[in-house]
């Protein structure tokens, strides 16, 4: 196995509304700003992989336009995923693993503000039982909610708490759409309430993987993904058990995650009480530092909130703020899909 760092991260200010802005004006600023922390010049790159839904855009093939952001030439080793640009990521590190690269840039972006997201995320769902009663992200979120209150894993006090600890640690997040104190709001589908909801915004982001030596050239500490791995629920939310997450575990259990202790977990839960799923699921305790970025409920640009996790918790390395950290990133209603990496500091490898 090659050793794989990411070595630069950048994302954009998110914001609820970004109507005189294209996915490619979106995307320039992050794009430069990531290339520009390593030194880098776009034509550098051995492989370039993003992450975007045609279904957000409202059109196909809407990627190929983001592509204007890199550059059109000269030509370069591109791929693609109709997922967060947290797989995009994963894509990449393989890539890098197989020799055929030294150096990956990964983006992704997602603009939620033209269309209805709650109906969108619907075509997630299983075509034939679930998705024609049209039932919402929402709607979902507040299913396993419930259940988790009538297994006495939590209450909505405590969701409360969770929403006002996260959006309270993005007020020192500069990038974040919501901090400080966000009120619990009125019950939007009982159990949860608004403040338990993440917001619906418009962002994108960036990070830019190196192997090796070339890593160090790169970025004086780098955040090396000492283990990632990717696993998948069963897509009928009849036959799972909502309150637990074995995707997540068996995830970070391949991932190494389990090994040593995290000083630090960036968990993509866009809803709070997915976040006691996941802290149960990983075996998180309180001294953990849990979203120190504010997490999903501070900013949720679908198909950029997952690589965001995995960027914050390299940030945290690269600043010398953390040793050692867990990135999760989630798509699917109710956390179906689950990837893990951990993150590890220079010194925590020596």
């Amino acid at each position: 196995m090659r050793d794989v760092a990411i070595v630069a991260f950048a994302q954009s200010a998110h914001r609820r509304r970004t109507d005189e802005l294209s996915e490619v004006d979106l995307l320039m600023p992050v794009l430069h700003e990531v290339l520009g922390a390593t030194g880098l010049k776009a034509n550098e790159i051995g492989f370039t992989c993003s992450g975007s839904a045609d279904y957000l855009a409202g059109r196909a093939f809407s990627f190929t336009m983001a592509l204007d952001g890199v550059g059109a030439h000269p030509p370069i080793s591109e791929s693609h995923v109709e997922m967060d640009g947290a797989w995009a990521l994963y894509e990449a590190w393989v890539k890098i693993q197989t020799g055929e690269a030294d150096t990956a840039l990964v983006y992704s972006y997602g603009k939620s503000s033209p269309g209805r997201v709650r109906d969108v995320l619907t075509r997630q769902l299983d075509p034939y039982y679930l998705a024609p009663l049209w039932p919402d992200s929402v709607a979902l979120a507040a299913l396993q909610a419930q259940a988790l209150i009538d297994a006495g894993d939590t209450d909505e006090g405590a969701l409360a708490e969770i929403g006002a600890r996260n959006r309270t640690a993005a007020v020192g997040n500069p990038y974040a759409q919501l901090t400080g104190d966000v009120p619990a709001g009125d019950h939007l589908v009982h159990p949860l309430r608004t403040g338990d909801c993440p917001p619906i915004g418009d962002g994108a982001a960036a990070v830019i993987l190196a192997a090796g030596g070339t890593a160090r050239a790169l970025c004086e500490r780098p955040a090396w993904i000492r283990g990632i791995d990717h696993r998948i629920e069963a897509h009928s939310l009849g036959v799972r058990d909502l309150t637990d997450s074995p995707s997540a575990r068996l995830a970070a259990e391949h991932a190494g995650a389990f090994e040593r202790p995290v000083d630090t977990a960036e968990l993509h839960a866009p809803f709070t009480s997915q976040e006691v799923v996941l802290r149960k699921a990983l075996g998180l305790g309180d001294e953990v530092r849990v979203n120190p970025s504010g997490g999903a409920l501070a900013a949720n640009p679908i198909m950029a909130a997952g690589l965001i996790r995995l960027g914050e918790a390299a940030a945290r390395i690269h600043r010398g703020e953390s040793d050692r950290a867990l990135a999760h990133a989630t798509s699917g209603p109710c956390l179906q899909q689950n990837l893990v990496a951990v993150l590890e500091g220079e010194s925590a490898h020596e």
